[in-house]
């Protein structure tokens, strides 16, 4: 399973051809992101978490996605740039994808396959449904903002809901578990 995720062809956000191959040995928090989102303004904690934790090697990699209400309806350019000027993110960000669906991409199936269900999903499932939003697959990604923690080791180890912010303690303690392992 690890060697499969870390194999994965992904485009980062300019265009560049990589893979999560390239940060093997690193703690990852992968997050679908977007930028006309309640819940956006977490690119400041997941910034400030990617800050204080990077030297130890916690990389936050964001993807774009414009699966939930059109709240990421820009050009991979003008997500770089609304990062940019609106949050200061220097985290990795990546080409827009999909995270739902027929045209879900490899990566998320892979992820959502490893971890089916999410840390702290209750009360947000139910806050969602009153806007009838309801997905009729539990294991599919929520909304905008859903956390995948990766191990060193290349193994999906956590997904934590999209209301669970940057920094709630269950998430930093998941992190700092895996931060304390050896590559």
């Amino acid at each position: 399973m690890a060697q499969a995720l870390y194999d994965i062809p992904l485009k980062t956000i300019d265009g560049n051809e990589t893979s999560l191959g390239s940060y093997r040995g690193k703690v990852l928090l992968v997050v679908n992101v977007a930028s006309q989102c309640g819940l956006t303004p977490q690119y400041t904690g997941l910034e400030s978490l990617y800050q204080d934790k990077r030297a130890k090697g916690l990389e936050v990699l964001g993807f774009p996605a414009n699966n939930f209400k059109g709240q990421e309806p820009g050009s991979d350019s003008e997500i770089a740039s609304f990062c940019s000027t609106n949050y200061d993110v220097h985290f990795p960000l990546f080409s827009k994808i999909s995270v739902l669906g027929d045209d879900r991409h490899p990566l998320y199936a892979s992820l959502v396959n490893a971890q089916p269900a999410a840390t702290g999903e209750g009360p947000f499932r139910e806050r969602l449904k009153g806007y009838g939003v309801n997905p009729e697959n539990q294991t599919d990604v929520l909304w905008n903002f859903e956390k995948f923690l990766i191990g060193r080791n290349g193994e999906v180890v956590g997904r934590f809901s999209p209301d669970v912010a940057a920094d709630d303690p269950r998430l930093v303690a998941a992190i700092d578990a895996e931060l304390a392992k050896a590559a």
